[in-house]
């Protein structure tokens, strides 16, 4: 029974729950959901109501993908932005990708200088990966003991020269000392030497041929091999090649511990419409024909694919040029996550309950943050409200990203997000930040 402790109901006519979606009252206490009552329950004497009507009520989105670029790079983003961002488009927890700040998280001191860099700053809860580079194999279980969730490394080269790629030995040291802990291990999985010389230009089917699917679809089979040896726990970063989806369901039937992310620019875009000179569709691995994009809903509609998240990647603006070559490779959607996959989900048949757990369960699980990604008692009273049906175009000018470069401009989108709730708090975009550092809860 719900007592005097409940300060704060939060009812609606569609709350997405673990079961699915209902009328609901949600009974918040001290930050912490208490339970999901009856949608006309009578709420306890002296809390506040909030009713959203037909709106729906969704666990706040956990964004485990997102370019923070803090310190270092901050002129790319930065963490009160970047923050701002997640708040705006729904999002209650992100986790900082390890590199293109100034220092990468490769170390436990570098970890405490992005924290410290964070720590007055953030609108949305925050957790860090740390970084897995050739040189710092010992560095690993220091920084998982500091709390980082996880560990990402790359394949192919990262783009930056203080995040060098793994070579086979490099990553199999890599993964079995990461795995002698119980840590997890996330992959940016493209095999360099399937990538292909790129033709300076505009033109995006150049860019495209350079990043094959076969780089994606050797990476992975790479990955599955060493996992099921060494017994690791590995996850899949941004899959945009379809191709990978039957070996990586296999591997999950032989029981093999992967997991598999996407993100909104491969379920939405196609290589199709990008336009000469379009940079702002730049990104590695890129994005796709309208058949690969079919065959990623297909995986995600039979659990192949497990979560769907932003890989945030933004720059300065200059960086942007015309030529697919040299442009920086990378797509700001922290905003816009929500309504870009809902957008298109709604058109597949797909439901809202579906897209919160792509975007907010699934996410939670992979970080082992045990408190986010649900509307149930127990975790923390984190809610994305979304008017589902109303309608906007996107305008770069009213995004909170540091660059206001985005592949949406002038798309027409449904779901327009009304309010984020942080445990229990509405957020003020603009307000004073309430965000927490957060760390593994396990």
């Amino acid at each position: 029974m719900v007592g005097d402790r409940v300060d704060l109901v939060l009812r609606s006519t569609c709350v997405i729950t673990p079961q699915g979606a209902r009328p609901a009252s949600v009974a918040v206490a001290g930050g912490e959901i208490a339970a999901v009552l009856p949608y006309d329950h009578d709420p306890p004497p002296g809390a506040r109501i909030e009713d959203f009507g037909d709106d729906a009520v969704l666990p706040g989105l956990v964004d485990t993908h997102v370019h923070v670029n803090d310190p270092g790079r901050t002129e790319w983003e930065g963490f009160r932005t970047a923050t701002r961002a997640a708040a705006a488009g729904g999002v209650t927890t992100l986790v900082d990708m390890p590199l293109n700040s100034l220092p990468p998280t490769t170390t436990v001191a570098h970890l405490r200088t992005k924290q410290e860099a964070a720590r007055s700053g953030v609108q949305v809860d925050t957790g860090f990966w740390g970084g897995a580079v050739p040189d710092n194999v010992r560095e690993l279980r220091p920084l998982h003991d500091a709390g980082v969730l996880g560990f990402k490394c790359f394949l192919s080269p990262s783009g930056v020269e203080e995040f060098p790629e793994l070579d086979r030995e490099q990553l199999a040291r890599s993964m079995a000392e990461i795995a002698g802990f119980g840590g997890l291990l996330i992959v940016h999985a493209e095999d360099p030497a399937e990538l292909l010389p790129q033709r300076a230009g505009p033109d995006y089917a150049d860019f495209l041929a350079s990043r094959p699917r076969g780089a994606e679809n050797a990476a992975v089979a790479g990955l599955i091999t060493l996992a099921r040896r060494l017994h690791a726990r590995v996850h899949v970063l941004h899959l945009s090649s379809g191709d990978a989806l039957p070996m990586i369901a296999a591997a999950k039937a032989d029981g093999v511990r992967i997991t598999v992310e996407t993100c909104p620019h491969f379920l939405t875009l196609t290589a199709e419409e990008i336009p000469g000179g379009g940079t702002e569709f730049k990104c590695c691995p890129p994005i796709r024909e309208a058949v690969n994009r079919d065959a990623l809903w297909a995986g995600l509609a039979d659990g192949t694919i497990d979560s769907v998240v932003s890989d945030h990647s933004p720059c300065a603006t200059e960086l942007k040029t015309p030529d697919f070559a040299t442009a920086w490779g990378g797509i700001s959607s922290l905003q816009l996550g929500l309504p870009v996959v809902w957008t298109e989900a709604r058109a597949r048949g797909r439901t809202l309950a579906e897209v919160a757990h792509w975007m907010a369960t699934a996410p939670a699980r992979l970080a082992g943050l045990h408190r986010k990604g649900a509307i149930e008692a127990g975790r923390d009273a984190d809610f994305a409200v979304l008017a589902p049906d109303e309608t906007f175009t996107v305008d770069p000018a009213r995004l909170h990203h540091r660059n206001r470069i985005t592949a949406y401009a002038g798309r027409t989108l449904y779901g327009t997000v009304r309010s984020t709730w942080l445990r229990g708090r509405r957020i003020a975009v603009d307000g004073v930040p309430g965000g927490r550092l957060i760390e593994r809860d396990d």
